[in-house]
């Protein structure tokens, strides 16, 4: 006798899509702050900063697109 896995297929679906929208938020979070860094800081703050800083954010929006990549595979395949 066969088990039916749908329920446990679809709470499982539904565990990673919740995991990957909150590491989603927070990386996009985490982006949205090195932004308004620069733009508090303004011009008082050092090149090199500022390209780090430039760096950091861009860092943060690619794993935040590779997490929401996840999620929309994952509701591809089902």
């Amino acid at each position: 006798m066969e088990r039916d896995d749908t329920l446990r297929d679809g709470v499982e679906t539904l565990k990673g899509d919740t995991h990957d929208a909150l590491d989603e938020g927070k990386e996009r979070l985490a982006a949205g702050g090195e932004k308004v860094k620069r733009a508090v800081e303004g011009d008082s703050m050092p090149l090199g900063e500022r390209v780090a800083s430039h760096a950091k954010e861009l860092g943060h929006e690619i794993k935040a697109e590779y997490d929401k990549s996840k999620r929309e595979l994952r509701d591809e395949q089902r």
